[in-house]
């Protein structure tokens, strides 16, 4: 893909956003994080010129390769499950981790924290109803931020983040959105709804989503 097809479909989903903005009257900025996954630093360093600043990695292995040829203004945020044994090797690459979904995970971060002198943001990862999958179970999200909130001060909970179980129905988007508000409601450090991919953006953007996570729909198919 080059720049300009980039730049064509990056201004295509800021119009759908825009759009759906105006329709549900909503007012706070939209986050596009670039899931860049499989892509390489040469297709990743130009997204700052076409409008976007925020990349995701899936991978602790393909992170810590392309690591130092990627635009270091880039921000870049953690996007998937993360084992305990990899937290050392990302700490102090990412501005985010997106996928806090246990205790024993967030001793490891706190751990690493602590070796670096450095609060890790974080976003818990909740879990919809998928089993086989990773997150903290929608009724046990509220008593597991309070417990990393006590157990860990050198993190900072900064909000949730969910994977939508594909063609569910838009209940669940409403359920995420109320437990985002009772969370917010608790600390003025609850900033980030990151729900929405490229098959559901728009609809998690209509419940409140603030931070979506595009491959596909912005860098087109993963390379295999």
């Amino acid at each position: 893909m080059n720049k300009q097809q980039l730049e064509i479909r990056i201004q295509n989903i800021r119009h759908k956003i825009e759009a759906i903005k105006t329709q549900y009257k909503i007012e706070h900025d939209i986050i596009i994080v670039a899931a860049t996954k499989t892509k390489n630093p040469e297709t990743i360093n130009m997204l700052p010129e076409c409008g976007i600043n925020v990349i995701g990695e899936n991978r602790v292995q393909e992170l810590i390769e392309k690591y130092p040829y990627i635009d270091q203004n880039l921000e870049k945020h953690f996007i998937g499950q993360l084992q305990t044994n990899k937290v050392k090797y990302i700490i102090d690459k990412v501005s985010l981790i997106h996928s806090l979904d246990r205790l024993s995970l967030a001793q490891e971060i706190e751990k690493q924290a602590i070796k670096i002198g450095q609060k890790i943001d974080v976003l818990i990862e909740v879990n919809m109803g998928e089993q086989n999958k990773g997150g903290v179970a929608i009724d046990d999200v509220v008593e597991f931020y309070q417990s990393v909130q006590n157990q860990y001060p050198d993190i900072v909970v900064r909000g949730l983040m969910s994977v939508m179980p594909i063609n569910t129905d838009e209940g669940k988007y409403l359920q995420i959105s109320k437990l985002y508000g009772i969370l917010k409601a608790q600390s003025d450090k609850i900033k980030y709804l990151s729900v929405g991919m490229s098959d559901d953006y728009l609809t998690a953007i209509k419940y409140g989503a603030n931070m979506i996570r595009l491959g596909r729909a912005v860098l087109g198919e993963r390379n295999t």
